[in-house]
């Protein structure tokens, strides 16, 4: 299984985190450990040696076929289901990795970094495009967002990684977070919805 990410993919994120509203060139890929994963609402030990940890709330997209070289067009057919996730981040560490001009992969891809929520067939939600999702933490909205906002739609980006990785059933694809990140500390209870439907409930340890 493979955990792919989308980086700078909603302008005012950009804004907020690179000063920019402008659209990458191309989709920013990256990629986390398949030890990553947390799923089935199990709690998230923040770690306690690598800095200030952030959520990124987004929605995420389960890979159902076997795919290379994808025609867009043809990209709807290689997804089955979505939900929400957090894409933890070691804020500091990125920041000066990046400023070092070095890969920041265990900035993003440490343990516990790709937290899920219950999948939902996507027959049961509207288009991949026109989903409104948000996180509350301890009871108060913390980030929304909505993915007709995206500056690389999904079938794009599935296109695009195609080109370079092999899609096999059970990847998934974290699709880029909006605005509003912001750091998590321990008993901070996580609630991610996906058009008012509630498929992530954890928290943190």
């Amino acid at each position: 299984m493979k955990i792919f990410a989308i980086g700078m993919n909603y302008a005012l994120h950009n804004k907020a985190l690179h000063d920019t509203l402008s659209k990458p060139e191309e989709p920013v890929i990256f990629l986390k450990a398949d030890t990553a994963l947390l799923k089935d609402h199990k709690p998230f030990f923040i770690p306690d040696h690598i800095g200030r940890i952030e959520y990124e709330a987004e929605v995420v997209v389960r890979i159902c076929r076997l795919g290379k070289n994808i025609p867009e067009r043809f990209a709807h057919r290689y997804y089955d289901a979505y939900t929400i996730g957090i894409d933890f981040t070691a804020r500091e560490m990125q920041r000066k990795l990046a400023s070092q001009g070095k890969p920041w992969d265990i900035a993003k891809g440490f343990d516990g970094s790709a937290c899920i929520g219950d999948w939902v067939p996507k027959e049961k939600l509207p288009e991949i495009q026109r989903l409104r999702f948000h996180l509350d933490i301890n009871g108060k909205e913390v980030q929304q967002g909505y993915t007709g906002d995206m500056f690389y739609k999904v079938d794009e980006i599935i296109a695009y990684i195609s080109q370079f990785y092999t899609l096999k059933t059970g990847d998934i694809l974290f699709t880029g977070t909006p605005t509003g990140v912001g750091p998590v500390s321990i008993d901070d209870h996580l609630e991610g919805y996906i058009e008012e439907r509630k498929v992530l409930d954890f928290n943190c340890k």
